[in-house]
């Protein structure tokens, strides 16, 4: 909701008063004298006792107890809503004066932030030098231009830029570099779509320049939105420096790149057989295939195919033996359809059951013509019957036969994957009706001889889905061998290193195995391959020569070239450009070094080259980052990074692969702001989903968000990708779970409005002195802070982003909100000025720090927040605030005030689990505590205050030596030094022994387990050391909770006999 200036006139009075019920001051705030005043305070205490309800609450849960509230798996929806509506022109600094409304509202705290950021220049490398000439240089993997940013996007810019903002607070010289890919295939296919879709047209309709200037429209609507979704996500990209790979600078270094490769021998041109999708009319590479396997007979749809196609199944057929003695070849083969382009039947030459027929000659089964019987050592004697047939212009092996034995090769079918052979009755139709009729042909001659299930692999293109056509084709190749020999030799050798390790063995596999990369597409959006073919004259001297290419920058290069190589002159021949495109992933290869401005040796290529590291998800192993190493290498002598950090997939809260098709696909920005399910559904209009895809997500997106999804915020969602673990290969994402960390948004502004109120106008800070100056809970605090620093500084080092937002959660939630806070709220109204000031000086450390500490996850929270706190020595933004450092707090270390408190923990969270046993969570009874170790006496005398306070008890004493037991009491054993005993009128003695009783059994009942688990005979050889230490320990543990509650249960007894 709006706030009106009355409701911020409401606000600020509220706030004042809370600061001086917490402070205990007289000075009056508001307007409308004592009545008036004393209402508003009257009503702030209300809701403050209401808060400190819920809390203790909550607290009961946080230290390890259960609430007894049914779960609602529902999303709950924030009831209230603030937007910042202050006149702020674009670039200016917001207004930080105004009060702070209520509660967090994602609205009002991102506003206007981010185009003050961006105009400072905060996110440019020149902003601030560096300590020592240290950079740290990354680039974005460039989203394609295809639409909207999805939240795997979004979780590589989660990760990053928590990563770029941490090297940037640590005084590094930091460039994190924006682009977009053009996504030759990808893009190309969603504008035909739309051409499709709108106009009823496809791209040969409307011929190559128009086409490719209706790609161009589209790149620039959606470049500029996903530019927006950047800036919203707060990602602090320097935009000086933004790059396109189809823009001019990055076309020449995508040409130099292809002409250098050429002239070093690595780039070749040759007739292959290619992957090729009849849909997209272009060949793919192997990485960019599908692998789908098949265990039998399986009906698919395929693309341009009206009837679901049979795959699946092995047929086999004869050969019948040319001449008078008859006889019969029986081949087997999934694709009969190709059976018109055998060129020959091949066996192995060691299979006795074919070396007479060896040499000899097998009459077609459908065309009037003959084929040898060749040897080939590469067949599988045991594939089939032995016998395989053999079409050079269709399978890569086949290919390899042809050619060593100079068979025929040609292609059967043309790029549309319809039959091209002159004089068949079949010429025309497409691959799959031909599969058919040349089935009922056989048939009908009477050579088919059985049809069998067969488990197999088929080919399907990623792009399209569509079933892939092995195809001869000219095209263009890189040689890869060597290449990636130096790659996998980086990796031994430790230079190139892989988080989480266990993608090495992946890469080193593949570069191993590694084939050639087919470059040529196609398409006709993308890099022109810089190949002229030369077409030589009549009067050439060249003019019966063959394929003539010549590789250069441009036609004029190329002319020169000709003329130089061949002897020719200008007049004797014309250039013709190649009309395909290269590869997309040739162009991505080149990001970290083009992006830079090579092939010019520029001054961010001698600064920033080679990146720090890259970072992208695991899914582009081969594709992308393969390709860089081996190219960046080749191209730079160098490698293009020294560490990639590799983010697992994002699927859905069920596990399902994120699809547009599926209707579970999210856009971040709808989980940032808030969408409802009809504008959910809405979107889906906009796209190019068939009618049946529609239903599917309609259905699918009304049973996963029946009311639709409630606004969580930008930092909220950075935060929950950098808490997902990425040593997998999937992580489910829950909007709720994004949902919770909103609310753990508002805690943060809870507790900070808490400090603001708390230091009041007059506060000045001062630098952290000697710990013994702060109170017991002061010291315990700041120790807290150095630990959750140290936690911070290590994850970050050691690339664990999930184990610095878990130390951070657990420091705001648990130590700062739900322990500290509540600890030091009886100082603020009763401790003395000296005990207050050390108090105030610990809230403003822990608040000021801990907002620079979260503030790589949370910028925006933290920039609202931190921009509030009275200023002490600092930058203008927290973006360039130096990161807090353990050594700062080192001082503060306490591991013997760290123990103590643990001890005072866990006797409250005993406390809290009888309160909780007795349903008496409300109530404040009187606490007892027998410690009969000096250790457990000295803790619970130190900490006599937080105790009180924490385990919400009316009184806590410490039970005299040789105090008898107090009757009618609750008793539980916190550990073997320590007894707790509650004193109230609901305590039932007999309901507390029987409870007693039935824990024992159960401890009894895991120390049997755990001792039957040890006497096993191989236990003591198949065991580690390691873990039978671990069991020793819990067996000691099990005796010591045994005998406690064997204690406290006879002890309960004495006190019923003494009562009777």
């Amino acid at each position: 909701m709006l706030i009106t200036s009355r409701q911020l006139h409401k606000t600020r009075r509220w706030a004042s008063c809370a600061a001086l019920s917490v402070s205990c001051g007289s000075r009056m705030c508001g307007v409308g004298g004592n009545e008036k005043f004393q209402q508003d305070k009257d009503r702030w205490n209300k809701l403050h006792r209401k808060q400190r309800k819920e809390e203790k609450l909550r607290a009961s849960a946080s230290y390890g107890m259960s609430v007894s509230k049914s779960e609602n798996n529902n999303l709950k929806f924030p009831k209230e809503f603030h937007v910042y509506d202050i006149p702020t022109p674009k670039g200016e600094k917001k207004d930080t004066s105004i009060t702070l409304p209520s509660g967090y509202s994602p609205q009002f705290v991102e506003a206007s932030w981010y185009s003050w950021w961006e105009k400072k220049g905060f996110f440019s490398p020149e902003c601030h030098g560096a300590r020592d000439g240290d950079t740290f240089a990354i680039c974005l993997p460039p989203p394609n231009v295809t639409g909207f940013l999805h939240l795997g996007h979004a979780l590589t810019v989660a990760i990053e830029d928590a990563l770029v903002r941490w090297h940037r607070m640590n005084g590094r010289r930091v460039l994190w570099v924006p682009g977009s890919d053009h996504a030759g295939i990808a893009t190309q296919v969603v504008v035909e779509k739309k051409l499709m879709k709108e106009r009823g047209e496809t791209r040969h309709d409307v011929g190559r320049k128009a086409f490719k200037q209706e790609i161009w429209q589209w790149k620039n609507e959606k470049g500029g939105e996903i530019l927006s979704q950047l800036k919203t996500l707060g990602a602090s990209l320097d935009w000086t420096r933004d790059c396109f790979t189809l823009n001019p600078e990055f076309s020449k270094a995508v040409t130099e790149a292809f002409v250098r490769l050429h002239e070093a021998g690595l780039v070749y041109r040759d007739t292959c057989v290619v992957n090729w999708c009849c849909t997209l009319r272009s060949a793919i590479s192997d990485v960019e295939v599908i692998p789908m396997r098949l265990t039998g007979k399986t009906a698919l749809s395929v693309p341009g195919h009206r009837d679901v196609v049979q795959f699946g199944l092995l047929v086999h057929f004869a050969y019948p033996l040319d001449g008078l003695d008859g006889g019969e070849i029986i081949v087997a083969t999934t694709r009969p359809e190709t059976i018109l382009g055998d060129e020959a039947i091949a066996v192995h030459p060691d299979d006795s059951r074919y070396a007479h027929l060896i040499g000899r000659r097998v009459v077609h089964p459908l065309l009037e013509r003959h084929l040898p019987v060749i040897a080939d050592n590469s067949v599988n004697m045991q594939f089939g019957t032995g016998a395989v047939k053999v079409t050079p212009g269709h399978d890569i092996d086949d290919h390899a036969i042809a050619c060593r034995h100079s068979l025929r090769t040609y292609s059967l079918f043309d790029e549309a994957g319809q039959l091209q052979l002159n004089g068949s009755p079949f010429e025309g139709l497409p691959r799959f009706a031909v599969r058919e009729a040349v089935m009922n042909e056989l048939g009908r001659r009477g050579l088919l001889r059985a049809v069998e299930d067969h488990s197999m692999t088929l080919p399907i293109c990623s792009r399209t889905g569509d079933v892939l056509e092995p195809l001869l084709k000219a095209q263009w190749f890189v040689r890869c061998r060597d290449m990636a020999d130096r790659a996998l030799q980086a990796i031994e050798d430790g230079d190139l290193h892989l988080v989480p390790q266990i993608h090495e063995n992946k890469l080193r596999s593949w570069l191993t195995d590694i084939s050639d990369w087919c470059l040529s597409r196609q398409i006709w959006w993308g890099h022109r391959i810089p190949a002229y073919q030369l077409i030589p004259l009549q009067h050439s001297p060249c003019s019966k020569v063959g394929d003539l290419w010549i590789c250069a920058r441009n036609e004029q290069e190329a002319r020169e070239r000709a003329c130089e190589k061949f002897g020719m002159k200008n007049e004797d021949f014309t250039l013709q450009q190649d009309e395909d495109v290269l590869d997309t992933w040739f162009s991505s290869a080149l990001f970290p070094f083009a992006a830079l401005g090579w092939p010019r040796q520029t001054k961010d290529l001698e600064a920033f080259y080679p990146n720090t590291m890259l970072e992208t998800g695991h899914d582009l192993i081969f594709f992308w980052v393969a390709r860089m190493v081996m190219l960046g290498q080749q191209l730079t002598g160098k490698l293009p990074f020294r560490t990639v950090l590799f983010h697992p997939m994002v699927r859905g809260s069920h596990g399902k692969k994120m699809s547009k098709s599926l209707g579970n696909a999210i856009d971040p920005l709808d989980v940032i702001s808030g969408i409802s399910l009809q504008d959910i559904q809405s979107k889906l209009l906009e796209g190019n989903l068939t009618e049946s895809e529609l239903c599917i997500s309609h259905e699918l997106q009304k049973k996963q968000f029946p009311n639709g999804i409630p606004e969580c915020g930008t930092d909220a969602l950075r935060f929950a990708f950098c808490s997902l673990h990425l040593k997998g290969d999937d992580v489910s994402f829950d909007v709720a779970t994004v949902l919770n960390f909103r609310h753990f948004c508002n805690k943060i502004w809870n507790a900070l409005k808490f400090t603001l109120a708390a230091l009041g106008n007059d506060f000045e800070p001062q630098p952290l002195e000697s710990p013994d100056r702060f109170g017991v809970m002061d010291q315990w605090m700041l120790s807290r802070l150095f630990v959750v620093t140290r936690k911070a500084d290590s994850g970050f080092r050691e690339l664990d982003l999930a184990s610095v937002t878990g130390a951070l959660h657990h420091f705001w939630l648990q130590d700062f909100c739900r322990t500290y806070l509540e600890t030091v709220k009886s100082v603020l109204r009763f401790g003395n000025a000296a005990e207050q000031h050390m108090v105030r000086q610990t809230l403003y450390h822990c608040t000021e720090l801990g907002l620079r500490l979260i503030a790589p996850f949370m910028p925006f929270l933290a920039e609202e927040l931190w921009q509030r706190l009275p200023v002490y020595c600092r930058p203008e933004s927290i973006c360039i605030a130096s990161y807090p450092s353990p050594a700062l707090l080192q001082p503060f270390e306490d591991l013997d005030l760290a123990r103590e408190f643990e001890m005072v923990q866990e006797v409250i969270r005993t406390v809290l689990g009888l309160k909780a046993n007795y349903n008496i969570t409300r109530s404040k009874p009187k606490l007892l505590l027998e410690c009969s170790e000096d250790v457990w006496l000295r803790a619970m005398h130190r900490f006599s205050n937080a105790l009180h306070s924490l385990a919400c008890c009316e009184q806590v004493k410490l039970m005299e030596p040789g105090q008898a037991a107090p009757a009618e009491a609750a008793v539980a054993i916190v550990a073997p030094g320590c007894k707790a005993f509650l004193l109230h009128d609901l305590v039932d003695i007999q309901q507390e022994i029987t409870r007693l009783t039935n824990l024992g059994r159960q401890i009894e009942d895991k120390l049997q387990a755990m001792k039957h688990r040890t006497a096993n005979p191989s236990y003591s050889t198949k065991v580690s050391d390691a873990v039978r230490a671990r069991h020793a320990t819990k067996i000691s543990i099990l005796q010591e909770e045994l005998k406690a509650t064997e204690q406290a249960k006879q002890l309960l007894k004495s006190q019923d006999l003494k009562r009777k």
